[in-house]
């Protein structure tokens, strides 16, 4: 065995690998992206030949390890919580069909939004499908969970969710890693997974008669610890679960107690489900009452209440005891058992505001540029953005956006929009969006001849999470024309300050032409841009 310091998301990837993983699909959105990375880089990934190229969304994502799971292979599909509803209808439907191989759902949370358009909280949906949940509470347990969960969702026949978040995905610790396991033969599935009514309502009750077994293994589970004080009587006592992360939370107030009012603490760490009900009946009859300490939404404490019924003292995220928004931190938790602790989490004092901005050089700037100074002939514009790093256009100095919503909704909306009657009306997409889940709504526009300008800036990679491949480069053209958009108004330019006259110009003809227009902005990242240009001098010095 030996140790390494390990990000969150390094240790998932790595436990992954040596779990005797085959192929990881994901599409990147932060806090997931490194995991997938990782295992690209990866000398032994690379050597044993493990799959790890970048999906064009968390769906195709989806079904594609569903796909390898069916030949009897370990998968591992990746991707940030919005990503579950991309790839929902896949995921509820693979608790149906079950798997063959090993499937892992990795889904990384972002309570407090910080770099994310909700908070919504994964487990709902690990619950939604009935299938088992895996929540690391530390790098060493997420690296460790790999193992058990692949060996699990082949043992059940079942996909299983891991859900992590931002906190622990990218924070660093020390792992002791063991040696790899090699990758499963090939065994595709003798089994139907065809989801027909008449087989789907068969497997729909196994699913159901597999729940028994799945309760016990949380109740069994080595990832969730019961941790009894002595010393006072039940009537003194509370009752902690603390779920995932949110353990280190509680145990780091504690720490600040003396020993005798430690004992007056009762803690049910929780990093297996469905909830280990046996275990927390036990922690129930042994405290007076209990708080739940979870790490976005009241998920366990709603199931807690339901469980003990409503005359038991149950407290947590609904009750107001702890924040009901944002991420759970040191001094929420203490303050939460009323542990009078040093603030470790005080706000930085004469701290400069620094608003996210897009680069100097960008080649979105001058795109928005270009659009606000057309769009102010027009009194009654609006401009549809969409997820990627060229939303910070909605942000000063370019105000430009009305909207953004999810992936995709930019072109859908101003069809919409122009379906009501307002003109113009104008689309921003990013050339990865696009691919992910745009084109299915020019599609609709093209059938319905919409009077939209839809502008897919692109910059040549997936640039909000670091610059990852985008699936359509050289490509948009064709997509567009094949989609039905007219020759003629499929138009590229080059987004650079000399070229300002051109692109207001085309703007201007495209918003005039009553139907559906494509204008295509190219040019790449300026951030890759000066990678590749690192890259090719180091090339060249090694050739020297």
């Amino acid at each position: 065995m030996e140790k390494r310091l390990l990000l969150g998301d390094e240790a998932i990837a790595l436990g992954a690998i040596h779990a005797g993983l085959s192929g990881v699909y994901a599409y990147p959105g932060t806090p997931s992206t490194e995991i997938t990375e990782f295992i690209q880089t990866n000398a032994y990934a690379k050597e044993h030949g493990i799959r790890s190229r970048w999906c064009t969304n968390e769906k195709t994502a989806m079904e594609a390890a569903l796909g390898m799971s069916y030949a009897g292979k370990r998968a591992l599909v990746c991707m940030k919580h919005v990503g579950m509803n991309v790839c929902a209808d896949a995921f509820i439907n693979s608790a149906i069909t079950g798997v063959e191989g090993g499937l892992v759902v990795l889904a990384a949370d972002d309570p407090s939004m910080h770099s994310s358009q909700n908070e919504q909280d994964s487990r709902f949906y690990g619950k939604f499908a009935m299938i088992p949940i895996f929540e690391p509470s530390t790098q060493q347990e997420a690296y460790d969970m790999m193992s058990v969960a692949f060996d699990f969702s082949e043992a059940i026949k079942e996909p299983v969710l891991l859900r992590v978040v931002t906190r622990l995905a990218h924070s660093r610790a020390g792992v002791v890693v063991k040696e790899p396991k090699a990758q499963n033969a090939m065994r595709p599935s003798e089994d139907q997974w065809v989801l027909l009514p008449g087989i789907a309502r068969k497997k729909y009750d196994a699913l159901i008669e597999k729940q028994e077994a799945m309760q016990m293994a949380s109740n069994k589970s080595e990832f969730n610890k019961s941790e009894y004080t002595d010393g006072s009587n039940k009537a003194e006592k509370t009752g902690i679960i603390a779920c995932g992360i949110a353990y280190n939370y509680v145990k780091e107030a504690l720490s600040q107690l003396p020993e005798e009012k430690r004992a007056l603490y009762n803690i049910e760490k929780v990093s297996q489900y469905p909830l280990p009900e046996q275990r927390l009946q036990m922690l129930a009859k042994e405290s007076s009452k209990l708080l739940v300490v979870e790490d976005g939404q009241p998920v366990v404490e709603q199931d807690v209440k339901a469980l003990l019924g409503t005359d038991y003292i149950v407290t947590g995220r609904l009750t107001g005891a702890l924040p009901r928004t944002g991420e759970l931190t040191p001094d929420s938790v203490a303050a939460a058992l009323g542990v009078e602790a040093p603030q470790l989490m005080a706000p930085a004092k004469n701290l400069a505001g620094r608003p996210p901005q897009l680069c100097q050089g960008c080649g979105h700037r001058d795109v928005y540029a270009a659009l606000n100074k057309v769009a102010e002939e027009y009194p009654d514009h609006r401009i549809f953005g969409d997820i990627g790093c060229y939303t910070l256009g909605a942000l000063p100095p370019f105000k430009a956006l009305s909207s953004c919503v999810d992936m995709g909704a930019s072109i859908t909306m101003a069809k919409g929009a122009a379906d009501a009657g307002l003109f113009p009306s104008i689309a921003v997409i990013g050339d990865s969006t696009f691919t992910h889940s745009g084109m299915t709504g020019l599609l609709d526009a093209v059938n319905d001849k919409s009077n939209i300008v839809v502008v897919i800036s692109d910059n040549l990679t997936t640039g909000m999470t670091g610059g990852q491949d985008s699936a359509g480069t050289n490509k948009f053209e064709a997509i567009c024309l094949g989609l039905g958009v007219e020759p003629e108004h499929v138009r590229v330019v080059v987004p650079l300050p000399k070229n300002m006259e051109e692109i207001t110009r085309t703007i201007r003809e495209e918003i005039e032409y009553n139907g559906v227009s494509v204008i295509i902005p190219r040019r790449e990242c300026i951030q890759t841009a000066a990678r590749h240009a690192r890259e090719k001098a180091k090339a060249a010095k090694a050739e020297q």
